[in-house]
């Protein structure tokens, strides 16, 4: 991949990844191209393989849109997610080091303080990070792999979730949860607290599904 295709595809990507770009937002070639400073060809490029990874739907003689999941799409997302996870938090009750744990716990007080101060965008960066953090512990790299996928795949959606209320302190007060088992090497325990968060998040996105499109 050239330079400056790598930077439209990074750039495109990062827009679709954090909400900038909304589900079946429709992408113009020529505005990408002033934006970032590439040829429409090296757009076109960066499209297609946005394509290839499902971000990105190309339609003949109307051009390229945002990847929008229907709400069964994404409950099918979930409920891999859920067990997938669930495993993974096991796992990582095995193996999680002191480093990790005080990491984990450096991440919730940052948390606290972004939601005390209203830095959502924050907030939803902490998330990623302390889900990255347990998956690292778990040693389970496949698994990894497939969650990494949904993730990226509805990332676009979360960001939106965070900002139904009372939807941020319930996930905080969920990820405290799941930071107390794994402090305490409970593997049953983490299991079903990560279980219960993302069936949480699911049930969040089901009653509030038009507020995220």
């Amino acid at each position: 991949m050239s330079r400056p295709m790598e930077n439209a595809y990074q750039f495109i990507k990062e827009k679709i990844l954090d909400g900038s770009y909304k589900p079946s937002q429709k992408l113009t070639e020529n505005e990408l191209s002033e934006v970032i400073g590439v040829s429409r060809n090296t757009i076109k490029k960066a499209l297609l393989k946005l394509e290839q990874e499902n971000l990105v739907e190309i339609e003949k003689n109307k051009g390229a849109f945002i990847k929008a999941y229907t709400l069964e799409e994404m409950m099918n997302y979930l409920e891999i997610r859920e067990v997938l996870e669930g495993l993974v938090a096991r796992t990582a009750t095995k193996n999680i080091r002191d480093v990790e744990l005080n990491k984990l716990e450096e991440i919730l007080e940052q948390m606290d303080v972004s939601l005390k101060q209203n830095q959502f965008d924050e907030y939803s960066n902490l998330n990623k990070e302390f889900h990255r953090i347990m998956y690292q512990a778990s040693k389970n790299q496949q698994a990894v792999k497939i969650l990494n996928v949904i993730r990226t795949q509805l990332s676009r959606y979360h960001f939106r979730t965070i900002l139904i209320p009372g939807r941020n302190q319930s996930s905080f007060q969920e990820h405290k949860k799941i930071f107390e088992a794994l402090k305490t090497y409970d593997e049953e325990l983490a299991q079903e607290a990560v279980m219960d968060h993302i069936a949480n998040v699911r049930t969040t996105i089901k009653e509030n599904f038009s507020l995220l499109l």
